[in-house]
C-alpha cells in the first residue's frame, strides 16, 4: 500500500494552481468590486456637490472629490471625475490631471483612467460621439470626439496653451494588455455646446 507521503506531491500540483487561480480571480474581483462601489458612493456625493454647491467628499478620509460626470450615452458609459490624477485617486476613478483646464473652459481638460475599470468604454467610443460633461458646479457641455491616437505617455502631442475648447480623456495601451507599458490611448474632443 503506497504511503500519504507518496501521494501527496502527485495531488499538490493541481491543488496549488487551483489555489492560485482561486487567489487571482479574488484579486481581480475585489479590483473590479471596489471599482464599482467607488463610482456609486463618488456618484452621491457629486450629487450633493451640484445640490449645494459645494465640494463633497466621497468618504471621510478621502483626500479628493468629485468634480465631473462623463457621459457617452450612446454606449450607456458614464463615470464620476476626481480632483487630481494621483495613484489613489485613479484607484476609485477617473481623475482630472493637474494643471490643466476645467471642462468648458479655454484650454485643453484632461482626464486620465484605468484601461481595465473606469475607462474600459474607451474602447467603444467612436470619432463622431458627443462626450458630454457635467461639472461639480452644474455646468454642462458636449463635446465631439473628433480624433484618436496611441502614443507614448511622454510625447502625448496635448497643447496646453492651446486657444481651443478641447477635451482629452487618456488611458494606457493596449486596452487588453495584462501589464503595464509605455504607450497611452488618446481620444481628443472639442467642444459644441454648454448648457447653465
Amino acid at each position: 500500500m503506497p504511503s500519504w507521503r507518496n501521494q501527496c506531491p502527485a495531488s499538490s500540483p493541481p491543488l496549488v494552481l487551483a489555489l492560485v487561480g482561486v487567489i487571482l480571480f479574488g484579486d481581480g474581483a475585489y479590483i473590479h468590486a471596489k471599482a464599482w462601489l467607488a463610482q456609486v458612493m463618488l456618484e452621491r456625493a457629486f450629487d450633493r456637490s451640484v445640490a449645494t454647491g459645494e465640494l463633497v467628499k466621497p468618504w471621510s478620509w478621502a483626500d479628493t472629490w468629485p468634480v465631473a460626470r462623463i457621459e457617452v450615452k450612446r454606449i450607456g458609459a458614464n463615470a464620476i471625475v476626481l480632483a487630481g490624477s494621483s495613484g489613489q485617486a485613479l484607484a476609485f476613478g477617473p481623475g482630472h490631471v493637474e494643471r490643466t483646464a476645467d471642462a468648458g473652459e479655454r484650454g485643453v481638460a484632461v482626464y486620465a483612467a484605468h484601461r481595465d475599470t473606469h475607462f474600459r468604454f474607451l474602447r467603444n467610443v467612436a470619432i463622431g460621439d458627443v462626450i458630454e460633461i457635467t461639472r461639480s458646479d452644474g455646468k454642462h457641455f458636449r463635446y465631439r470626439a473628433d480624433s484618436s491616437a496611441v502614443v507614448r505617455f511622454d510625447a502625448s502631442g496635448i497643447d496646453p496653451a492651446t486657444q481651443d475648447f478641447e477635451l482629452v480623456l487618456t488611458t494606457c495601451w493596449p486596452f487588453d494588455a495584462v501589464t503595464s507599458g509605455p504607450e497611452r490611448y488618446i481620444l481628443h474632443a472639442t467642444l459644441i455646446g454648454a448648457d447653465g
